[in-house]
């Protein structure tokens, strides 16, 4: 037996008594069966969040408008989605490859669900090993012009419709205009537990603070170096006798684990941004 794909509808309003009710209601006249729901209340900022999975039935089409103009009517903020439309994603790397080439492991062996047209890089280093695997690897040398660099990327971007770009440490600060042509569409990893040792050297700057716990951060990128929404963090023990070298050996195994979830929520319709926040759905 066929198992029918899966709808996913984000939901974010005001809070007010009967929400809950109401959705569910909503859902129901339309024949649509809940699989599996969560949701979440900001008190202090007054903000209802829920997700709904629900299999698409059939008539999907109509279905879809009824459900669209009435929670517009509501006044909710949504989007919806079924899962097997898969986005589609872009990897931007430099010259650090663990991150990188563990999301694509993760995509050729179908943990992470989606399409992978592109993968990017400012050096031609990881050229070859991103070809062996099956991927276009495109080359974007910043040549002292950044900004025309940048351009290109977009330009490559928009031509493969991308969805979601991953910065599998791609060591380069985006410009405004990178930034804003994606919004909450770009994750980044950054190797600390933000918001400790934001910016350069985290790891250098984490053995001179002494710190016993090192960590890693997956956040969707704004304007704010390393400011961005968390969606995912880990941390691992360190000692007095850890070096710096060290503590960068312990974080590589954290950055991949934590670039990897964070991706896989967003693929999984999972998260909802929301001013400097995020909430993260199981």
């Amino acid at each position: 037996m066929t198992t029918p794909p899966r709808a996913v509808l984000r939901i974010t309003c005001q809070d007010r008594p009967g929400l809950v009710s109401e959705v569910s209601g909503l859902l129901f006249k339309l024949g649509l069966n809940i699989h599996h729901a969560d949701q979440h209340l900001d008190a202090e900022a007054n903000l209802f969040f829920q997700r709904i999975e629900f299999p698409v039935p059939d008539g999907w089409d109509r279905v879809r408008e009824d459900l669209t103009q009435a929670l517009g009517r509501l006044g909710m903020q949504y989007s919806l989605r079924i899962l097997t439309e898969r986005l589609r994603v872009a990897v931007l790397i430099s010259k650090h490859p663990h991150c990188g080439l563990d999301i694509l492991d993760r995509h050729r062996t179908g943990e992470l669900q989606c399409e992978v047209p592109v993968v990017i890089s400012n050096h031609a280093d990881l050229g070859p090993e991103i070809s062996r695997r099956g991927y276009t690897f495109v080359h974007e040398a910043i040549a002292g012009n950044k900004v025309d660099q940048e351009r290109r990327i977009l330009a490559r971007l928009a031509e493969e419709r991308i969805d979601l770009v991953v910065l599998a440490r791609y060591m380069q600060i985006l410009t405004g205009a990178f930034v804003a042509a994606h919004p909450n569409r770009i994750i980044n990893i950054h190797h600390s537990f933000l918001p400790a040792f934001a910016g350069a050297e985290p790891y250098r700057q984490a053995f001179r603070k002494g710190v016993k716990l090192v960590g890693a951060t997956s956040h969707y990128v704004t304007e704010q170096l390393d400011e961005g929404p968390i969606i995912a963090q880990g941390v691992t023990r360190v000692s007095h006798r850890d070096t710096v070298q060290d503590m960068e050996r312990k974080g590589r195994d954290l950055e991949r684990v934590v670039l990897a979830e964070a991706v896989r929520c967003h693929l999984e319709d999972r998260i909802i941004a929301y001013g400097h926040k995020t909430v993260v759905f199981e």
